[in-house]
């Protein structure tokens, strides 16, 4: 059972796809509707199928009382690394929420355990996503945004499979990339990208 948060206009923020070796990784910032009842079925993003994630995002951008995507590029994660890209990311996501919707958040709540510099009082919380639902609510906004992203890439990129992995480095996204080499898209500072780079 997900928490409640504190009192006051609490905006939960999570990121998506920081271990694949292609593609951006996407955050979402989320306040939820303290007015409306709670959205059935919101859970870590992890734990839902694709079409309970599709359903409930849909769920969430129609009753939320706000809400936004930042996302950070692979040519940035390869500039500034993951972890300084995921938050650069959540950074971007929580900057559009308050400029789209001209509200302030009383407090940010990130999942993990740290948290980009902002403008409002924020705290990290590990397993944040299965904890409080604003939180929840913005890993699967992150997740179904970026799977989406990647269903785009593999219609310019469809060597690679990414409608399938999303970037992910499965058996078959490995034997792409020793087939083809990286795309523009691939992360080449990341390992087993990084090895193929450099034949």
């Amino acid at each position: 059972m997900l928490l409640q948060p504190p009192e006051g206009l609490v905006c939960g923020v999570d990121e998506a796809g920081r271990g694949p070796l292609a593609g951006p990784v996407v955050a979402a910032a989320v306040v939820l509707d303290a007015r409306r009842p709670p959205i059935f079925g919101i859970d870590d993003s992890k734990k839902l199928s694709a079409p309970r994630r599709t359903v409930l995002a849909e769920d969430i951008r129609q009753q939320a009382l706000a809400w936004a995507v930042g996302q950070a590029s692979a040519a940035e994660i390869d500039q500034l690394n993951i972890l300084q890209a995921s938050l650069l990311a959540m950074q971007r996501a929580l900057s559009a929420l308050v400029e789209q919707y001209r509200l302030h958040p009383t407090l940010v709540l990130v999942d993990g355990n740290r948290c980009p510099a902002l403008a409002y009082p924020a705290e990290a919380v590990i397993g944040g996503d299965g904890k409080l639902a604003c939180i929840a609510a913005a890993s699967i906004l992150a997740k179904t945004v970026r799977d989406r992203l990647m269903c785009e890439l593999h219609a310019a990129f469809p060597a690679y499979g990414f409608a399938r992995h999303k970037g992910y480095p499965t058996a078959q996204h490995l034997a792409a990339l020793r087939e083809h080499g990286p795309s523009p898209q691939h992360r080449r500072s990341f390992a087993p990208v990084a090895r193929l780079s450099t034949r």
